[in-house]
C-alpha cells in the first residue's frame, strides 16, 4: 500500500472516530451531560492515535506525497463525506 493511500485510509478511520465522538451522544437523549463528555473523550483518543500517523505518513517532511494544505483539504473532504453518511444513517436527518 502506498504512503498516500495509507495516509488517506488512516484519515478516514480517524474522522469516523471523531464524528462518533462529537455527534453519537445526540442519539442518547437519556444520557447526562457528564456521561456524554466522558464517552466522547474515550472515542476521541483513537482518533488522535490515527490522525497523527496519518499526517506524518502523508506529509512531505516524512517522505509522504502531500503538503500540509493538501492534507487539510483531503481531511475536510473526508469530514464532509463521513459526516453526511453519519447524519443519514445514524442520526437519520
Amino acid at each position: 500500500m502506498t504512503r498516500a493511500l495509507l495516509a488517506i485510509l488512516l484519515l478516514v478511520l480517524s474522522n469516523t472516530f471523531m464524528t462518533f465522538a462529537w455527534y453519537f451522544h445526540l442519539t442518547k437523549k437519556g444520557w447526562p451531560l457528564l456521561l456524554a463528555i466522558l464517552f466522547s473523550w474515550l472515542i476521541a483518543l483513537p482518533e488522535y492515535i490515527l490522525q497523527v500517523p496519518a499526517n506524518r505518513l502523508g506529509h512531505t517532511t516524512f517522505g509522504g506525497p502531500f503538503t500540509a494544505p493538501q492534507l487539510k483539504i483531503i481531511q475536510e473532504a473526508i469530514t464532509l463525506t463521513v459526516f453526511t453518511v453519519f447524519t443519514l444513517y445514524i442520526l437519520k436527518e
